[in-house]
Parts: C-alpha cells; sequence; structure tokens
C-alpha cells in the first residue's frame, strides 16, 4: 500500500506514519520537516506547501492520502494537485466543528458551524471538510478526533494533572459535578487511520473514547500518582474571578470546560467502536503520561495550567 502523508513531522504525523510502517505501508511523507524529521523507513519529500511546484515530486496514484492541514491555502491546492490520482484520502479533522457542545452524546449529525470567519478553529477545519467533500466525494474519510493524548502532547492539557498530582500540597480543581472528560490515545487514533485507509472507509466518523466523569478520571489520576493531599473544588464563578482559564493555555485549568460546553467531551464513539476504533484503558494512559511528564520535568514551563505560584495564589485568595 503506497501512502502519502501530508506532514508527518509533528507529534500526530509521526505517529500516524510510525503505524503504517508497522502495517507495512510504503510511506511517504510531504512536509517542510522544520518540525523534525520522519520516522525511520518513511521517505520524507522536503517542500514548502505555498511555493509553486510544492507536489510536483509526489504526483501520481496513491492508495492513500493523509491530510493533517486545515489551513485553506494548504488544503485546496493539495486536493487540485492530487485528489484526481488517489483512491482513498483522509482527512483529519475535529469535534471542534459542531456548532453545539451542549447535547451529551451527540453523534455525527448533529449540526457543524458555517464557516464565517476563517480565523476561527472550528470554522476553518469546516471549510477543509466541505472542500474536501465537494472535490473528493465518496473516496473521503473524515476523522474528527476529540482530545488526543499520550506522552510528548505539546499541548501539554491532558498531561497537566498527572505532572500536577505529582507535587504534593492541595491542589486546585473546578467542580467536577455534571462534568466529563473523553480522550483519545494518539497511538490508538493513529492505528485506526491507517486501518481506515487500508479498509476504504468513508464517511464522518468521530474518533473518541469513552466517557468518564470527571471525579472519576481525577481518582485515577490520584491513584496513578499516589498524590496524597486535599483536591480543592472552586467554584467557576470564583475561578473566572481569578483569572483562571478554561480548557488550554496559560493560567488555565485544563480539560475545565464552560457548563455549555461540557459536551465537548461527550461525543457518542458509537461510529467509532463500529469501523473498528478501540482505546486503551485509561489508567493506562495515565501511567504513560505520568512517566513522560516526569522525565520532561513537572516543574517546567508549560503551554497549559497554572504554574505553581499561580495555584497557590489562587488557593490563598479562596480558602
Amino acid at each position: 500500500m503506497r501512502v502519502l502523508v501530508l506532514g508527518g513531522t509533528g507529534w500526530l504525523g509521526r505517529a500516524i506514519v510510525r503505524a503504517l510502517l508497522a502495517a507495512g505501508a510504503d510511506v511517504t511523507c510531504l512536509a517542510r520537516g522544520e518540525t523534525g524529521t520522519v520516522p525511520d523507513g518513511a521517505r520524507l519529500v522536503r517542500a514548502d506547501r505555498r511555493a509553486p511546484g510544492a507536489y510536483d515530486d509526489v504526483r501520481g496514484a496513491w492508495d492513500e492520502v493523509v491530510e493533517l492541514s486545515w489551513d485553506p491555502d494548504l488544503v485546496g491546492p493539495a486536493l487540485d494537485a492530487l485528489a484526481d490520482d488517489a483512491a482513498h484520502w483522509t482527512l483529519v479533522s475535529s469535534t471542534s466543528v459542531y456548532a453545539r457542545n451542549d447535547e451529551p452524546g451527540a453523534d455525527e449529525t448533529a449540526a457543524v458551524v458555517e464557516p464565517a470567519d476563517l480565523t476561527q478553529y472550528a470554522d476553518v477545519k469546516v471549510a477543509a471538510e466541505r472542500r474536501s467533500v465537494d472535490r473528493l466525494g465518496s473516496r473521503l474519510l473524515v476523522a474528527r478526533p476529540g482530545l488526543i493524548v499520550g506522552a510528548g502532547d505539546p499541548s501539554d492539557r491532558f498531561g497537566y494533572w498527572p505532572g500536577r498530582l505529582s507535587r504534593p500540597g492541595p491542589a486546585l480543581v473546578p467542580t467536577t459535578a455534571g462534568r466529563t472528560v473523553q480522550v483519545v490515545h494518539v497511538e490508538d487514533l493513529a492505528r485506526w487511520i491507517g486501518d481506515a485507509g487500508r479498509a476504504g472507509r468513508t464517511g464522518v466518523v468521530n474518533a473518541v473514547g469513552d466517557v468518564v466523569p470527571m471525579q472519576d478520571f481525577l481518582q485515577l489520576a490520584v491513584e496513578a500518582t499516589g498524590f496524597d493531599g486535599e483536591l480543592v473544588e472552586v467554584a467557576d464563578d470564583v475561578l473566572l474571578a481569578h483569572d483562571v482559564a478554561y480548557w488550554a493555555g496559560p493560567r488555565s485549568i485544563p480539560l475545565w470546560l464552560p457548563r455549555t460546553d461540557t459536551a465537548l467531551m461527550d461525543r457518542s464513539a458509537r461510529a467509532f467502536r463500529d469501523a473498528g476504533g478501540r482505546t486503551r484503558p485509561l489508567e493506562e494512559t495515565l501511567a504513560e503520561v505520568l512517566e513522560d511528564e516526569r522525565a520532561r520535568g513537572v516543574d517546567r514551563a508549560r503551554r497549559s495550567g497554572l504554574t505553581a505560584a499561580e495555584e497557590a495564589a489562587v488557593l490563598a485568595a479562596v480558602r
């Protein structure tokens, strides 16, 4: 099986390439190579996808093309250059495309946002999906992952929790009632994308794992780390009043969502399971990520979460 991966040097891209190689595929990656190299066994064609002639060295018949970008300046030209000769195409999108996140258990039939503002993540993802559908029709699989986790995650969202609970002292958490956590391991997602391409699966699939109550998730994280301190639950309005942000980024509590958006982590996984998707136990993922967090340094500068000083200041103010 000849596979072209548009990307392949980033975190998810490398996982997909590794999974394809493990299954015996002949893998070529088209990328600038600025974020790293490709796994051993894959061929890297270096090119700036915005440059004229970017696809000249990868034109021809492919059994599978995997598109990791959502940038219109990349997605459209790739389709124009390669779609006619691709037997199957997988676009990696996101569950962030949905117009509403207050419907627990909603599936792939739920309405998506209208792409009115292509500076917005959801809008540009939908635009990429529609452009791909228009060009590929029944040869397209749109994979919509939820929160992708695992060792090496550059977003620092999931890893914040095993990292934080590796340190002593009271830990600041949001109120957990009515909140859930839903993740998919990067390697499970990568393996499924490879399998789905070989099987010729098409349509739209939410690539998501099991839904776990946030309280249960935190308890599993406590058990994984051996944390023996207090989990201090603080109401949303109080956290917001102390400039604590939702979900991700600096001065945030990762995985904490507004009440209006909690179903972002409660999407139906039925289509994913029916299409052969499998996810490993959350305990296994937490153990792996904990090891990775400790190796990288639990007190390092992070892209998401509260620093130890920020957390201590908020705790002092609210207790």
